[in-house]
């Protein structure tokens, strides 16, 4: 005699882990390790084995002081640990990093109650953290092959700083703006896992392919960029390839705690990154403006996703009683 089973939803047993998430997400992340080991070298990989085994030890130690469950198989600290290394430059001191990642993960996310329930990027306000507190150190780009030690390592401008500059200036600091192709390949100076718009690209094609991310939050944060950048007589092309637009757009706004969750959420968020990004780049005092433009988009996901939310069919609005 058969027996009916009678269970709460969901009964799709085929669900993704948020282990097996996070496993792509590594795998994606990989060839922008590796563009970052080949312009900036081996240090690269040391500073992000710095920041994921500080990620994952911060995770535990904080998790045990809260006697809470476990959370490091889930391989959340892992990515966050890889994505805040990919926002930092090379030379930056091993202890930065690894206080980025204590940041990251017992501040922005374990006072908030852990994985998804945190409001913000834990990764991007590490960075702020860290920005706004030692801008030197978060300042000095390394260009590309000419890592060789701590005193010996010639520094220079980004692409959007260098941009920027009278042809003066740039034959007084002996560098060129880089090409396109240049960007896309990721030969020019700035952060670790940031400069290889190519490398980056290949991993959020993964994603999309693999199902884990929707397109629609970096499309929108691409292309919003490019169109207001044509529309401001800019080069929507360098604007896009330069930064940390691709980093950003495939790997930090696709966040499924901090993001909206809708379709129309996603589209609304990732033009608001758009807009952010070209202003603080143009009319602020800092020439990279992905990060906070993330992070201020973050504390907009709830009003974002309450005016974005579907309507239920046949559902009647709430009326409030007026006396």
């Amino acid at each position: 005699m058969n027996r009916l089973i009678v269970s709460p939803s969901p009964h799709d047993e085929n669900y993704t882990k948020t282990s097996d998430i996070m496993l792509n997400v590594c795998i994606a992340l990989l060839p922008a390790l590796i563009a970052g080991c080949i312009f900036f070298g081996i240090r690269a990989a040391v500073v992000t084995a710095v920041c994921v085994i500080s990620a994952v030890v911060s995770e535990y130690i904080c998790r045990r002081l809260m006697k809470r469950d476990n959370t490091i198989k889930d391989l959340s600290a892992v990515v966050t640990g890889i994505i805040l290394a990919f926002n930092l430059p090379v030379s930056i001191p091993l202890w930065m990093a690894a206080l980025g990642s204590f940041i990251a993960i017992v501040v922005v996310k374990q006072l908030f109650g852990g994985l998804g329930q945190n409001f913000a990027n834990p990764a991007v306000t590490a960075r702020i953290a860290l920005m706004v507190s030692f801008p030197t150190a978060m300042t000095n780009w390394v260009l590309p092959f000419e890592w060789k030690n701590g005193a010996d390592a010639i520094t220079g401008a980004t692409p959007l700083v260098l941009r920027d500059m009278t042809p003066e200036k740039l034959a007084e600091i002996n560098q060129e703006i880089p090409s396109c192709l240049d960007l896309f390949l990721g030969n020019t100076g700035g952060c670790i896992g940031e400069t290889s718009a190519l490398a980056l690209l290949l991993g959020g094609l993964y994603l999309i392919a693999r199902k884990i991310i929707n397109p629609a939050a970096p499309a929108a944060f691409i292309g919003s960029l490019a169109l207001i950048s044509l529309i401001a007589g800019e080069n929507p092309l360098y604007e896009i390839l330069a930064g940390g637009v691709f980093l950003g757009a495939f790997f930090m706004i696709t966040d499924y705690a901090t993001t909206p969750i809708t379709t129309k959420g996603k589209i609304v968020f990732g033009i608001g990154c758009g807009i952010i990004t070209f202003v603080i780049r143009h009319y602020a005092s800092l020439p990279e403006g992905v990060s906070f433009s993330i992070l201020l988009m973050n504390i907009l996901t709830p009003y974002i996703e309450h005016h974005t939310r579907p309507k239920v069919f046949g559902a009647k609005e709430a009326v409030k009683n007026e006396k």
